[in-house]
């Protein structure tokens, strides 16, 4: 892990605080804030109760978000789809993969199912932290407690296998502005995240951002954690980390687990997780929690598995948003098993919902 004299980390903050000022982040950060906490996810607004066991999978049977033309920065796989709402438009924050590097892309729509594409809109910076292989697979909010509105993205950067978690800020989620050193590092020597973060997961509570993240120590054992934090740039860790374990041998999250995604109904905290298992074929897991912290997995309830040609070998990278009954959940799937890129990534769209009224198309 890197370190740093004290000039230079001054230097750093003092930069940092003023993109924060300009930003109307990071102001209320308390004078000391340890980077590790046991805290519990509360305030949270929550749906009416949910047994997922007892739930209904509905989904497009064609992807609706496909990579472009040769050529183009999302020309060989589109995946990890991100997704807000603002004024009745849902804005996606989605990766794309040149064959080189991962760039983030957005696409709009009034309905979740056609998109209209308008573009890179990051990629990393060689000349930064970021170096030159990934500045995407995102977690994207929209901000309304601040002066006026703005996007928020956390996202995944860094060497391959050594990338870490930082924040772009933008007003029209065209043009960004990004934070000049990661916002989530590494863990210490030994921990499990020592290695490795990605795969942010943000949810706001109140006044309080969540943060569920992918966390790899030095030997690629990847597992889930959580922070918190009160402006999105400064997140303590979760003492209890990691909050969620790889499956025994045998299980479909054998080789690793990632890409959570949250949601609160009927007094408890479920996820969607990536799980993958020994032949790198990828589906979607259950877990829940009545706090947020300590997790159990759910093996009963229906997951989200390959149900087409173009997403037979992986189903991965879900986000969600609720629409009344129904929890909207958008995805990446392949028809191959690599753990990462080259997939012939595309996206999906499906919902979940509690009753049986709900048909696959």
């Amino acid at each position: 892990m890197a370190t740093h004299r004290w000039p230079d980390e001054m230097r750093l903050l003092s930069a940092a605080l003023a993109l924060l000022a300009a930003a109307g982040l990071g102001a209320c950060r308390p004078a000391f804030q340890p980077k590790q906490a046991e805290f519990l996810v509360s305030g949270c607004e929550a749906g009416a109760a949910l047994d997922p066991q007892s739930i209904v999978w509905g989904w497009e049977a064609r992807p609706v978000l496909q990579p472009g033309a040769p050529g183009e920065w999302d020309a060989v796989d589109v995946l990890n789809p991100s997704i807000t709402r603002v004024d009745g438009t849902f804005h996606n924050l989605y990766s794309g993969f040149d064959g080189a590097a991962w760039h983030t892309g957005l696409a709009l729509s009034q309905d979740g199912i056609a998109w209209e594409k308008r573009g890179r809109v990051l990629s990393p910076d060689p000349a930064t932290w970021e170096a030159d292989y990934i500045a995407a697979n995102g977690s994207v909010l929209h901000d309304g407690l601040h002066d006026g509105q703005r996007f928020l993205y956390w996202y995944q950067a860094g060497e391959r296998g050594r990338t870490r978690i930082g924040l772009a800020v933008s007003h029209d989620a065209t043009q960004w502005e990004k934070h000049p050193e990661p916002v989530l590092d590494f863990g210490a020597p030994g921990s499990w995240d020592e290695a490795g973060l990605g795969d942010p997961y943000v949810i706001r509570c109140g006044a309080t951002f969540y943060l569920f993240y992918l966390g790899q120590n030095r030997a690629g054992l990847q597992r889930l954690g959580l922070a918190r934090s009160e402006d999105g740039v400064h997140w303590q860790k979760s003492g209890r980390n990691p909050i969620l374990d790889t499956g025994g041998p045998g299980s479909f999250d054998e080789l690793g687990l990632g890409e959570p995604s949250i949601f609160a109904a009927g007094g408890r905290f479920y996820m969607l997780y990536t799980g993958r298992d020994a032949l790198e074929e990828r589906r979607i897991g259950w877990a829940e929690s009545y706090d947020g912290v300590d997790w159990n997995k759910i093996p009963s309830a229906p997951a989200l598995a390959g149900f087409s040609d173009w997403n037979a070998r992986v189903v991965c990278d879900t986000t969600l948003w609720r629409d009344g009954e129904r929890i909207l959940v958008w995805f990446g799937g392949g028809d191959q098993a690599s753990p990462d890129e080259n997939l012939n990534g595309q996206i999906g769209f499906a919902w979940i919902e509690a009753n049986s009224a709900a048909t696959a198309q």
